[in-house]
C-alpha cells in the first residue's frame, strides 16, 4: 500500500471514526502489517467488532467477514448532525435569497 493510500485512508479514519473495506482477502499476518501503517490504532485500548457487533481480538473470522476498530467519538452525533442541518438550512435560504434578487435566475 502506497504512503497516499495511507494517507487517504488516516483522513478518512479521522474524519468518520470507522472504515469499511470491503472485498479484502488478508491473512492474519497481512492484517497485522496493515493496522501497523496506522500509527493511531492502539489494538489494546480500541475496540473491535465483526459487522457491527463488539468483538474480541482473539474472535474466529469467517470468509468474507468485515473487521472494524473503533475509536471514541471526537464529537457529539446528534450536535453534529444539527449543526449540518442548520448549514443545509442556511445554504438554502442562502440561495432563495439569491434567486430572489432582481436580475438574477
Amino acid at each position: 500500500m502506497s504512503d497516499t493510500d495511507v494517507a487517504t485512508l488516516t483522513e478518512a479514519w479521522g474524519r468518520h471514526g470507522v472504515l469499511f473495506l470491503r472485498d479484502q482477502h488478508l491473512t492474519p499476518d497481512e492484517h497485522i502489517a496493515f493496522a501497523e501503517r496506522f500509527a493511531e490504532i492502539d489494538l489494546a485500548s480500541n475496540k473491535v467488532g465483526v459487522f457491527g457487533k463488539v468483538a474480541a481480538l482473539t474472535a474466529t473470522l469467517n470468509d468474507g467477514d468485515r473487521v472494524e476498530i473503533y475509536r471514541p467519538l471526537i464529537a457529539d452525533p446528534k450536535e453534529a448532525r444539527k449543526k449540518r442541518a442548520a448549514e443545509g438550512k442556511a445554504m438554502k435560504k442562502g440561495a432563495r435569497e439569491q434567486s430572489a434578487e432582481p436580475g438574477t435566475s
